[in-house]
């Protein structure tokens, strides 16, 4: 088919943009969202993108409305995505553990400013870590991705909707007002070069049965598509393999609650990922995500020019965590040193990862204001 964006080539575009189009190539057909700032852009570039792919962009009354019908599309069989900010995602929470009982893969864009409330609207923020986590109530799961950079978030946009696909997952992309307006050069791929996943459909009408079944003990049952014949129940409460209400059986409870959650814990291999800088002989270790991982990777560069042996953990998915990889990297390490555009969000995972093999400290930055490579460095100097 013909994209109404070059593929093959790069472009010098914004983050919000990337994201747009990597959407439409994962084949998102369905986009609902409302505006805000400063996920404005992903809405606006969707409005024009989807008609001309036959999809659908449809801007809702709330972010409530919004979550509410990608989550109808998921079920009517298409790739659906919205994008909010801080205080839309609050709004979308409700929804978002909706998505996470019914198995219903979906990928909500998080463009993360300062609040909380409204606060600082154009500016940027990681202050949506412990929401994007556990924001909804009760025991769950699901995925978050991080970017730090424009080619990150178009290459995790992609991964967010195979990973949800796959898992019949909600998916989370992490990312940040820097990013989103951020411009720099991004390779589109060939579509043909692409690996697309669509979800595991029902192999006939006696699988279509079990919609909450792990029939083929994988722990992901099959999705029936709304509208091809099939009879499905698809309720947020509690329910047993065929989706039948069952509110007061714990053993039922447990056994949907708890395959839930191991899908994605016992398949972290396959979901996390990460980068390292420098951490084979580190004697001090950073750990960092999204945009303040640039400043970190400076900063390892410029003390190593001064003798002091850091080295960088990157972060691309921050849920499922790998508690075990930090705990090996505490092993190795006196002191390990957590940047993050909030007052401590991240750090307490790492912290938990560590288990008391070594210190763990927190450098914060609020105000919109990034790390820059030197406040990394000062903090790091104090303590050597």
């Amino acid at each position: 088919m013909k994209y109404p964006f070059p593929v093959g080539r790069s472009d010098f575009i914004q983050g919000d943009e990337a994201i747009a189009r990597a959407a439409i190539l994962a084949g998102c057909r369905f986009y609902a969202g409302y505006p805000i700032t400063p996920a404005s852009e992903i809405f606006e570039a969707m409005a024009l993108y989807m008609p001309l792919v036959d999809g659908v962009s449809i801007q809702m009354e709330d972010e409530i409305g919004s979550i509410a019908t990608i989550i109808g599309a998921s079920w009517a069989g298409a790739k659906a995505m919205t994008a909010t900010s801080g205080p839309g995602f609050s709004l979308m929470q409700e929804n978002l553990g909706y998505a996470v009982m019914t198995e219903t893969p979906i990928v909500v864009v998080d463009v993360q400013r300062g609040g909380p409330s409204t606060g600082q609207p154009t500016l940027g923020a990681q202050g949506d870590v412990m929401q994007s986590i556990w924001g909804t109530h009760g025991d769950h799961s699901l995925i978050v991705l991080t970017p730090a950079t424009v080619q990150e978030a178009f290459d995790m946009t992609i991964k967010a909707f195979n990973l949800a696909e796959k898992y019949r997952t909600p998916v989370v992309l992490l990312t940040d007002a820097e990013i989103a307006h951020m411009r720099e050069r991004v390779y589109t791929p060939n579509p043909e070069d692409i690996e697309i996943i669509y979800r595991k459909l029902p192999a006939n009408k006696e699988e279509a049965r079990y919609p909450f079944g792990d029939i083929h003990g994988d722990m992901i049952p099959p999705m029936p598509v709304f509208g091809k014949g099939y009879r499905t129940y698809v309720t947020g409460l509690t329910h047993d393999e065929k989706g039948r209400p069952k509110t007061v059986d714990a053993e039922v409870h447990e056994r949907l609650i708890r395959r839930i959650i191991d899908k994605l814990e016992k398949n972290k291999e396959d979901i996390v990922t990460y980068e390292t800088f420098d951490l084979e002989d580190a004697e001090i270790a950073i750990i960092s995500y999204g945009i303040v991982a640039r400043s970190a990777i400076r900063a390892v560069r410029l003390l190593r020019r001064e003798g002091i042996k850091a080295g960088l953990l990157k972060l691309n998915t921050i849920w499922p965590f790998d508690f075990d990889m930090i705990g090996n990297i505490a092993e190795q390490v006196r002191k390990i040193y957590v940047p993050e555009m909030n007052l401590g969000q991240l750090y307490h995972l790492v912290r938990e990862g560590a288990d008391g093999k070594a210190e763990v400290e927190l450098i914060p930055k609020i105000g919109g204001e990034i790390h820059t490579p030197m406040d990394i460095i000062e903090r790091i100097k104090r303590g050597v």
